[in-house]
């Protein structure tokens, strides 16, 4: 975000030494989260709590992602988006270092800083790409989006082996804190010549009464919902068709790897060819294809549902960047770029909160998850008309 009054404040940062410090910050937004739940049995043990109480913890983490979201673009232009950046790592590494207190009411007061914090962050790296790298926000924007996917493929991967070796779950979810501060020293050291931000004449105001933002708030709530379903649902939906446990968790490994690709390629080709409207049907047409095909045919011979899967990770995983890259393209400046990010990641992480609990009641009601599964494609459709309306708008 430009500072009020400054001539020049994206001159006086290298565009490089700004992009190692987004995906240093980019790493850490979602690792702390992705290290709890397969942590989640030893938490119910030690502290005695339900598996609906447990799960509470992660929902009430994306919920506050929202409330950070909201909150982002005045924070933004209070202390400038670059020092807002560091503040909202830093309430990521106090709440990763609160759950390191094993007791409920820490493991519940630090998800929430660190949700919010996560929130805060991913509105005001919108706004930074906006005014130090514009003219490669499609590229930079999914690039960051990998960076995210990294960090938390690792914490799932090393949390369980990490607890063992410092002694507990919750000294394992404490160890996040120690990247998060190390991306802070970084972000502070880039932006260390960045003057402060003058005031702000009047605050903020999200665009809820702005066509385009309402659209680009449904395509993150059906892109939000489609990820956070499958990265719920998947794994216990192959379980109820004889798989294995080993190999619903392979095959969720594999929708996972298969959204980087997606993330990283898609927005860049989007940005080069300027067709921002056909790579986003692109996107979400693997999404659905591969959501109907899990649906109607998850055990088809000889191939299963790998294939489905593998169309789900790659659509899913552009699906996020090719919104907030939009966004870069097609606001003014970084301040409306952080406002209509913060409303569109605001709405998209609300729905991705509530929508996987919403899934597993139908499921409960069910008796199965062909109901569930219609919600994902519901989501598609939702996310298909923004994408329709955002290109005949007549720009990308």
């Amino acid at each position: 975000m430009a500072v009020p009054g400054s001539t020049s404040v994206a001159s006086r940062v290298r565009p490089g030494s700004v992009l190692l410090g987004v995906l240093a910050v980019a790493l850490n937004l979602r690792a702390a989260l992705a290290g709890y739940p397969p942590l989640l049995e030893g938490v119910r043990s030690d502290l005695g709590i339900s598996a609906a109480e447990a799960g509470f913890v992660q929902t009430a983490a994306v919920l506050m992602m929202a409330a950070g979201s909201f909150a982002g673009p005045a924070l933004g232009v209070r202390l400038g988006s670059e020092r807002a950046l560091g503040a909202a790592v830093g309430l990521v590494a106090a709440g990763s270092l609160a759950r390191g207190v094993p007791a409920i009411v820490a493991l519940i007061g630090g998800s929430l800083l660190v949700g919010f914090g996560i929130g805060l962050a991913g509105v005001l790296l919108t706004g930074v790409v906006k005014e130090y790298l514009p003219a490669r926000a499609g590229a930079v924007t999914g690039g960051y989006v990998v960076a995210m996917m990294v960090g938390a493929t690792v914490a799932s991967a090393v949390a369980v082996p990490l607890a063992v070796v410092v002694g507990g779950w919750s000294l394992a979810l404490a160890g996040w804190a120690v990247p998060a501060v190390l991306a802070l020293a970084g972000w502070r050291a880039v932006t260390r010549g960045v003057p402060a931000a003058a005031a702000a004449p009047a605050r903020p105001r999200l665009p809820w009464r702005d066509g385009f933002s309402r659209l680009v708030a449904c395509h993150q709530a059906g892109a939000s919902l489609i990820v956070y379903g499958w990265m719920t649902w998947l794994a216990p939906y192959v379980s109820s068709l004889g798989w294995s446990g080993e190999r619903a968790g392979l095959l969720l490994a594999v929708w996972a790897m298969a959204q980087i690709p997606g993330a990283l390629f898609l927005p860049a080709l989007a940005e080069r060819h300027r067709r921002w409207g056909f790579w986003s049907a692109v996107a979400l047409a693997c999404t659905a294809v591969g959501t109907a095909g899990l649906l109607l045919a998850p055990a088809n011979p000889p191939a299963g549902p790998w294939p489905w899967v593998v169309l789900v990770g790659i659509g899913s995983g552009a699906g996020f960047p090719l919104g907030l890259a939009v966004v870069a393209w097609r606001t003014p400046d970084a301040a409306a770029s952080a406002a209509t990010s913060g409303m569109a990641l605001g709405v998209g992480y609300t729905v991705a909160g509530l929508g996987p609990l919403l899934m597993g009641l139908l499921v409960d009601l069910a008796g199965g998850y062909p109901p569930a599964i219609a919600v994902l494609l519901a989501a598609a459709a939702v996310q298909a008309f923004a994408v329709v309306r955002i290109s005949r708008s007549g720009h990308r």
